[in-house]
C-alpha cells in the first residue's frame, strides 16, 4: 500500500473519514428540515469523490458546467440541474444529453435566453441577496420572463437562487439570517408564478421546484418551508474561508496539498516549498477575513495544523511558509513533508488530476480521479 511519503509533490490528498463526517453532518441535517440535497458537483468533479458522499445511488445533482454533465450522466446520473445562466449557443450540446436520456434542467434571468431557446425545462433565476445574477423576487419582469419561455415551446419548472453572499456573513445570527432571506425570497418568487397561473392551481397539479443554496445557508438555515431542495458542494471538503466563515473548524476540513520542504531563507525567516500557486491556486478568500491564512495553512505530514506557519507568497513552483507575525519558523529540514490546507477547494482541486485518498494518519489505499474543462 502506498503512502504519504511516497507520494510525488506536490499532489492532492483527501480524507475519506472527513468526507464521510461531512456529509452526514449536512444530509442529516436537512433530512430533519424535511428537504432534499441535490449535491453540487462543481467542487469533487470526481464521481468516486461523489459516490463518497451520496452512495452507490444516482439521486439528483447540480452541476456548473455542460462539461460535469455529461461527465456524470455517462456515470449513470440522470436528473441534472446545470446551475448556471444559460447561453443559446449550448443548445445544441444540451439537447443531445437530453436526447440520451437525461432530465437535464437549464437556468435563466434573461428574457433574451428565454426568445431564444425552445424544448427545455427551465428554472428562473432569482436574486435574493444582491450578490450576482438573478430578478428581485418582487421584480416586475418576472412574469413576462415566464411567460416568454412558455411560448417558445420550455417548461417553466420553478426558481432557483444561491445566496453567495452569505460568504460575507460572520457570526451565527448573521449566517441564520441570510439563510432565511433566500429561503423567503426564494418561495415568494415561487408564490408570484403560481398565482399568474404557472404550476396549475389544483392539489394534483405539478408543484415548482424551489431550489435554494450555499455551504453556509445549508448549515445555518432553521426552517426550509416551501423549499423542495437545498444546493451545496464545498461542504464535501471544506476550506479555511468556510471555517472562517464558521461553518466548520479547521479540524473538518478533508482537502490538502502534500508538499515537499526544498530550501530555507534563514535571514528572511522563509521555509521554502514545492508547492507554488499552480498547485495551490491563486485564491486569496480570507484576505478580507478576520484571521489572513495567505495561500494556505500549514500543516505536518499527519494533517495536524501548525496554527501560526501558512504560505505568504507564491510563484509557479514555489511557495514561502513563513510565522505569520514574523515569528521564527520551526526548523523544518529538507524534504519534510507537510500538507497545505486550501483557502477555496474549488480552486485548489481544479489545479490537480485527481485525489489521493488517506485512511489513517498516512496510508493511501486509493485515488479518485478528477476532471475539468467546460
Amino acid at each position: 500500500m502506498t503512502d504519504l511519503t511516497q507520494l510525488d509533490t506536490p499532489c492532492l490528498v483527501v480524507d475519506r473519514a472527513r468526507v464521510a463526517a461531512n456529509a452526514e453532518r449536512l444530509i442529516s441535517r436537512l433530512a430533519a428540515l424535511g428537504v432534499p440535497l441535490r449535491l453540487h458537483v462543481k467542487t469533487a468533479k470526481s464521481l468516486e469523490a461523489v459516490e463518497a458522499v451520496v452512495g452507490p445511488g444516482r439521486p439528483p445533482i447540480t452541476v456548473s458546467t455542460l462539461r460535469e454533465a455529461e461527465q456524470f450522466f455517462d456515470g449513470g446520473y440522470r436528473d441534472i440541474l446545470y446551475a448556471v445562466g444559460f447561453t443559446p449557443d449550448k443548445q445544441a450540446r444540451a439537447k443531445k444529453l437530453i436526447e440520451r436520456g437525461a432530465q437535464l434542467t437549464l437556468l435563466t434571468d434573461s428574457i433574451e435566453t428565454a426568445r431564444a431557446i425552445s424544448g427545455f425545462r427551465v428554472l428562473i433565476e432569482i436574486d435574493t441577496d444582491g450578490h450576482r445574477a438573478g430578478l428581485k423576487p418582487e421584480s416586475e419582469k418576472l412574469i413576462p420572463l415566464a411567460n416568454a419561455l412558455r411560448q417558445s415551446g420550455n417548461t417553466v419548472a420553478g426558481v432557483m437562487t444561491h445566496a453567495g453572499g452569505s460568504y460575507d456573513a460572520r457570526g451565527d445570527a448573521a449566517l441564520r439570517a441570510i439563510a432565511e432571506q433566500e429561503r423567503a425570497g426564494a418561495v415568494r418568487a415561487a408564490t408570484r408564478l403560481r398565482e399568474a397561473g404557472f404550476f396549475g392551481g389544483a392539489a394534483q397539479a405539478p408543484q415548482p421546484i424551489v431550489s435554494v443554496g450555499s455551504t453556509p445557508t445549508a448549515h445555518f438555515a432553521e426552517r426550509l418551508d416551501g423549499v423542495t431542495e437545498v444546493r451545496a458542494g464545498v461542504f464535501v471538503f471544506f476550506d479555511l474561508v468556510m471555517a472562517g466563515i464558521g461553518v466548520c473548524k479547521v479540524e473538518d476540513i478533508a482537502l490538502s496539498v502534500l508538499t515537499t520542504v526544498n530550501g530555507h531563507r534563514p535571514d528572511k525567516g522563509w521555509t521554502l516549498i514545492d508547492a507554488g500557486w499552480m498547485a495551490l491556486s491563486r485564491d486569496r478568500g480570507t484576505a478580507r477575513q478576520p484571521v489572513d491564512q495567505g495561500y494556505g495553512l500549514v500543516c505536518d505530514i499527519d494533517g495536524r495544523p501548525y496554527h501560526d506557519l501558512i504560505v505568504v507568497e507564491t510563484s509557479q513552483e514555489h511557495g514561502v511558509i513563513s510565522h505569520r507575525s514574523g515569528g521564527r519558523v520551526p526548523e523544518l529540514p529538507v524534504g519534510t513533508r507537510l500538507r497545505i490546507l486550501p483557502n477555496h477547494a474549488c480552486a485548489t482541486g481544479a489545479q490537480h488530476g485527481g485525489y489521493n485518498v488517506v485512511e489513517g494518519k498516512q496510508e493511501v489505499p486509493a485515488r479518485w480521479e478528477r476532471f475539468g474543462g467546460w
